[in-house]
């Protein structure tokens, strides 16, 4: 069984995960963080193959949530 695109999108996300834990810069880790999380949303919706029931919820819903929880913090003003 070889590797799929959604398996590269899985440890594309993972990568970019793994990396905003090691900036400092708050508005860089909240980019990376994010872009981390729309691939794992990618990720999730590809594994399912188009089929709702199939989908890797678990794996999404986190992470949508994550996604708008990055974009409010980016967006606000301090």
């Amino acid at each position: 069984m070889g590797t799929s695109f959604a398996d590269f999108m899985g440890y594309g996300a993972s990568f970019f995960v793994v990396l905003s834990f090691l900036l400092k810069d708050l508005k860089k880790i909240r980019i990376i963080n994010l872009l981390g999380c729309i691939l794992f949303v990618v990720y999730g919706v590809m594994k399912g193959e188009g089929n709702l029931k199939s989908m890797y919820w678990p794996v999404i819903i986190p992470n949508v949530i994550l996604c708008f929880v990055q974009v409010y913090h980016l967006a606000k003003k301090d």
